[in-house]
């Protein structure tokens, strides 16, 4: 027989006719282990001119990391393992430079990782385009199937932006000074209006690896949440401010220098429900603390992948209940020691009947968790402003106040309370985010004084609401007066 034909006839029994691509990943393996070794290589070129993205996807749940190179070791190192090299070796097939590690995820996992090669090497993924910046450089990023990448982090040019500014902030209480930013939304210089606040630790990561200035831009654009002002608070000793001993001079820093002077120079909304503190890991650790030791001025607390010493856990424990509502999260692949520290503080606040939100993503102790979940935290803590109900507000009479309801976030029922200064025809009305009518919770003669009134997600006509925002909106006298906004949540 001719050479040539008989190279044809080798190649078919090598290579089958039909796709690559139909087959799984250990199809692959079971051809080219046996294989003679002569032949390895190229049945691993010809797997890899089929296998375009990388790491190489089945099923919605397996992943198979792949390096090629020549190398006496390989590894995987990521969220997944906690970075530990030792934990997930790659495996050689033999005669090729070829080296592979397959996993099981979550249809919805996201995770950073590296290779380590020879033991000390650490590199990006080479066959891996997508890099995602973390708090020691860029790490390769996997995104199993069902996981839906975070639009709002992105920049959109045609859409009104907020702007930044720095200052340089000595404090007196830490004897040193640090870099602040402050976010002001779009139209803050054209408006008159007063704004709520939330102050971020580890403030200057927040922008430049989870682009929360982007995240404020989109949300407000898109008007799923109010304008907000933000500060952004970089440390100076970030483990002794976070979660040593100079959380008083810190928290000193914070509460009667750094507030007071954004209060003074910017137009803010003063009041606990106006204003919150987030942070991740001990940053997460100190926005917990500044709610504990004032929660006269933070009235909503977010702590992403939190660190949470058990001093802050007691304080919450044996304290009054305040009017302070929470949001707390965590990684399925995060820092080992963090997750049993918030999944136990999760049920101490919630048995004090403080509003909750806590939630597990699978993902890591990353920025790229935390800043996919900006718009979770802003969402709650900052809902749209009503619009489009009724008649035009009128001018709040001498007398009346609308006191607002709590909890807010409720589940399953809130309180919505207001004072008169004389005798009025009250009527209360809740409508969905759209305007649509729900039902009306008091329509009669209402004496002066300071009255509540109560709303029960679970049975409005009948039927059970499902979590949102809702509207609800006080006549006096026949006229609509004053609207608020309410955030039902459903476990």
């Amino acid at each position: 027989m001719h050479s040539k034909n008989i190279l044809i006839i080798a190649a078919f029994f090598i290579f089958p006719t039909h796709p690559l691509h139909a087959q799984t990943f250990q199809d692959f393996l079971n051809r080219v282990f046996p294989a003679p070794p002569e032949q390895r290589q190229a049945m691993v070129d010809s797997f890899m001119n089929t296998a375009k993205n990388f790491p190489y996807l089945e099923q919605d749940t397996l992943a198979h990391f792949i390096y090629r190179g020549e190398a006496s070791r390989a590894a995987v190192a990521g969220d997944f393992n906690s970075w530990n090299p030792d934990a997930a070796s790659m495996q050689h097939v033999p005669s090729t430079d070829f080296w592979f590690r397959n996993e099981t995820f979550e249809p919805d996992a996201r995770l950073d990782y590296k290779f380590v090669i020879d033991g000390n090497t650490w590199i990006l993924d080479p066959l891996n385009p997508n890099t995602i910046s973390g708090g020691f450089g860029p790490n390769s990023e996997l995104s199993m199937p069902g996981y839906v990448p975070p639009p709002e982090i992105e920049f959109y040019p045609d859409i009104p932006h907020g702007t930044l500014q720095d200052t340089t902030f000595s404090s007196t209480s830490l004897g040193n000074s640090r870099k602040i930013q402050i976010y002001l939304p779009p139209g803050y210089n054209t408006s008159a209006r007063r704004y709520p606040l939330i102050l971020f630790h580890d403030g200057l990561e927040y922008i430049s690896l989870a682009k929360a200035n982007n995240v404020f831009d989109y949300l407000i654009q898109q008007q799923r949440i109010e304008p907000v002002l933000a500060v952004f608070v970089p440390p100076v000793n970030r483990s002794r401010e976070y979660a040593g001993n100079l959380k008083p001079q810190f928290t000193a820093f914070i509460v009667d220098e750094l507030l007071p002077w954004v209060d003074r120079r910017f137009r803010t909304r003063t009041g606990m429900h106006s204003r919150a503190t987030l942070g991740a890991s001990n940053g997460g650790n100190i926005a917990l603390w500044l709610g504990l030791q004032h929660p006269e001025v933070f009235g909503h607390i977010a702590a992403q992948s939190s660190n949470v010493e058990a001093a802050i856990a007691r304080g919450f424990q044996n304290r009054p209940k305040s009017e302070q509502q929470f949001y707390l999260d965590i990684g399925t692949y995060d820092i080992p020691l963090l997750i049993p520290r918030v999944k136990t503080f999760v049920p101490v606040l919630q048995a004090k009947g403080y509003p909750v939100i806590f939630r597990e993503f699978h993902e890591g102790h990353s920025w790229g968790n935390w800043r996919a979940h900006l718009d979770d935290v802003l969402e709650l803590f900052f809902p749209p402003q009503p619009t489009g109900i009724g008649e035009k507000e009128k001018p709040v009479p001498a007398g009346f106040a609308l006191l607002g309801n709590y909890p807010n976030p409720f589940h399953p029922n809130t309180r919505l309370r207001y004072r008169l200064g004389e005798t009025a025809h009250i009527r209360i009305e809740v409508f969905d985010i759209l305007g649509h009518a729900i039902t009306t919770l008091i329509d009669r003669e209402t004496p002066a004084g300071e009255h509540s009134i109560a709303w029960d997600g679970r049975r409005t006509n009948g039927q059970t609401m499902p979590s949102g925002i809702y509207l609800y909106q006080i006549h006096l006298n026949g006229r609509p007066l004053q609207t608020g906004r309410m955030v039902l949540l459903r476990e």
